[in-house]
């Protein structure tokens, strides 16, 4: 690993209280890759399958079932790190190994369950993270549903654990259920929640998606009214939610959702730059293309990140 540049030695000054080993692993995620000292990061998750079944996830671009198509996309586009449920790392974990920086997601979900009050199950461990040579384990909240206080008990344990054995934990928190309304679920306020919610629950990097303008809790909103508080671009949203993570001393990168034109995507990453987010971690836009097209789009978005585009 190259020696760490001046940005990545502040951002873990950041994480006061931290061990060596997971220092280590972060900072092999922050300097992986063509981003590699920036403090930005494009990541590459790959849990969709769980989540929306494989012909949903994979069937617009075929080569995509294979596992190790996506090690090899994350390879070769230069991205920061690839993140995905046990058996798809599995797949390919030997043939990668050194490759790239791994996160295993130690959660899923799956569409065929139809209970009202969203929740996961843990799919992963601590164990099999450290087995694969991951560098980070990666959990899913859901901040919002009757399940989500499990949730949180649940990654916290399996947090002091990672972090006895030095791996860094990546928190995806997805308020939903509840009082959140399917508006609210990317509402400001919302989204805001959500993000502070996991760095306070110890998330070294927290994925939330982009948030739209909409303001869902009536007690939310008179303070954003009151307080002027700048929502109105993108890019004000962005920056937002980088107050509301310890003032921007947590890492967050934001979800690329379902697919969409491409210049919609470039957009996306330009408002997260202008606002001081630390990235994307992007699937579906980049895999549901063919291996060309998702390598140009990748490249597109570590230059915007650049400063170039």
């Amino acid at each position: 690993m190259p020696k760490l540049t001046r940005t990545v030695q502040n951002i873990l000054k950041n994480y006061e209280g931290e061990t060596p080993g997971t220092l280590a692993n972060l900072s092999r995620i922050l300097m992986h890759g063509k981003l590699g000292g920036t403090g930005k990061l494009v990541i590459l998750p790959v849990d969709q399958g769980f989540e929306h079944g494989p012909a949903r996830s994979f069937a617009p671009n075929p080569a995509a079932y294979d596992p190790h198509y996506h090690y090899q996309l994350a390879v070769d586009a230069g991205l920061s790190a690839y993140a995905a449920p046990l058996g798809m790392l599995t797949a390919g974990a030997a043939t990668f190994a050194g490759a790239i920086p791994t996160i295993l997601k130690v959660n899923s979900a799956n569409s065929l369950y139809d209970g009202e009050q969203p929740d996961q199950a843990i799919t992963g461990s601590v164990q099999d993270a450290l087995r694969l040579g991951c560098s980070a384990i990666g959990f899913t909240i859901y901040p919002g549903s009757e399940n989500c206080y499990a949730m949180m008990e649940e990654i916290r344990a399996m947090s002091e654990e990672a972090r006895a054995h030095g791996l860094a934990v990546v928190v995806w928190s997805y308020a939903r259920g509840g009082v959140v309304s399917s508006k609210g679920e990317t509402g400001i306020d919302i989204i805001a929640y959500a993000a502070h919610m996991a760095a306070l629950l110890g998330a070294h990097i927290i994925k939330v998606k982009l948030q739209t303008e909409h303001l869902d809790l009536p007690a939310a909103r008179k303070v954003y009214e009151e307080e002027n508080i700048a929502i109105a671009t993108s890019a004000e949203r962005v920056k937002h939610v980088m107050d509301c993570c310890f003032a921007g001393r947590r890492l967050v990168v934001f979800s690329g959702g379902s697919r969409k034109g491409a210049d919609s995507v470039y957009d996306d990453a330009r408002a997260i730059r202008d606002g001081g987010g630390n990235g994307s971690i992007i699937g579906r836009n980049t895999f549901q293309r063919p291996r060309e097209e998702a390598l140009k789009m990748l490249d597109n978005i570590i230059q915007i990140y650049k400063g170039k585009a």
